[in-house]
C-alpha cells in the first residue's frame, strides 16, 4: 500500500544497513523484528509485491497493517506503515504490496535499490478496526493500492474454505493497473476509470456500481470495508449509505 504520511526529503543510500537480528522472545506486536526480504513480484508498472521471512511473526488479521523501518549508514531512519496483503495462515512469513510513490523515500528504495536478501525492520500487527476476522460477511470495494488489505481478506476466505458471504469492488484506472488481477474470481467486480477491454463500461464508481452488492444482504446484513485515498473513501461510503448499508458498519481505511 501507498505511503501513509510524509518526511523530510531524503535520499536512500545504496543499501540501508539495518540493526542485528532481534531475539526471538522479544518477537512481540510491540516490538521490531528483522524481516528478510525473500521475493519480489511485480503486479503493475508501478506496484510490486515484498515477500518477506519474519520467524517470529506472531500472525495476524486480515486487513490489519504494520510499521516498517529503515535505518540509513548514516543513521538517518525512516518509518512507513503498510498494510499486510499475505493471509494470517501464511506462517513466518509476511507480503506487502506496494506503489513506487513519486518522490517516495521508502517505496522509493523498494522498487529502485532493493533486492533478495536485504534486512528491514517490522513491527505490529498494527490496530484492529479495519480487520476482518472472518466472522461476518464482507462487503469489499477499493482503489488502487487500496486493494492491499481488502486481498488479505479474499485470501483468507479462500485459504479457510469459509462459507460466509465476501464480495469484492476493486477500482482502477486501466486493466494494466489493476493489482492482483490474476487472482480475482467470482467474489470481485472490477471496475475501471480510464480504459477498459472492449465491451466494458469505464466510469467512476457510482450507485449503480453499489446498488447491485448490496443487493439480497446475507442473515445479518453487511459489514463493509472501504480502502483508498480520502477522495475515493469518502464517495464509497457517501455511496453505500445512500444505497441503505448502515453508517455504523462501514469502515474505512484511508492513505494518502
Amino acid at each position: 500500500m501507498t505511503e501513509t504520511f510524509t518526511s523530510p526529503a531524503f535520499t536512500p543510500p545504496t543499501r540501508f544497513a539495518v540493526p542485528g537480528r532481534i531475539a526471538v522472545s522479544e518477537q512481540t506486536a510491540g516490538a521490531w523484528q528483522t524481516a528478510t526480504l525473500t521475493e519480489i513480484r511485480r503486479e503493475t508498472p508501478r506496484a510490486a509485491t515484498f515477500r518477506f521471512a519474519v520467524p517470529g511473526w506472531a500472525g495476524h488479521l486480515p486487513g490489519q497493517h504494520l510499521m516498517l523501518r529503515l535505518t540509513a549508514e548514516d543513521g538517518y531512519v525512516a518509518q512507513r506503515h503498510y498494510s499486510l496483503a499475505s493471509a494470517p495462515d501464511d506462517h513466518g512469513h509476511i507480503e506487502l504490496t506496494l506503489d513506487h510513490v513519486d518522490d517516495g523515500e521508502v517505496s522509493g528504495w523498494f522498487h529502485t535499490v532493493a533486492r533478495t536478501g536485504d534486512r528491514v525492520e517490522v513491527r505490529g500487527p498494527l490496530s484492529g478496526f479495519f480487520a476482518w476476522p472472518g466472522d461476518r460477511p464482507a462487503l469489499l470495494i477499493g482503489a488502487g493500492s487500496g486493494v492491499v488489505p481488502l486481498m488479505s481478506m479474499v485470501r483468507h476466505h479462500r485459504a479457510r474454505g469459509l462459507a460466509v458471504p465476501l464480495r469484492l469492488l476493486v477500482s482502477a484506472r486501466a486493466p494494466e493497473d489493476l493489482i492482483y488481477a490474476d487472482e480475482y474470481g467470482a467474489e470481485t467486480t472490477p471496475l475501471f476509470t480510464r480504459s477498459a477491454p472492449e465491451g466494458v463500461p469505464v466510469g467512476r464508481l457510482a450507485a449503480a456500481h453499489v446498488a447491485p452488492l448490496l443487493a439480497e444482504p446475507p442473515p445479518g446484513g453487511w459489514e463493509a470495508y472501504v480502502c483508498g485515498s480520502n477522495a475515493f473513501a469518502e464517495h464509497a461510503s457517501r455511496l453505500l449509505v445512500q444505497a441503505g448499508q448502515p453508517v455504523e458498519r462501514i469502515r474505512i481505511e484511508r492513505f494518502g
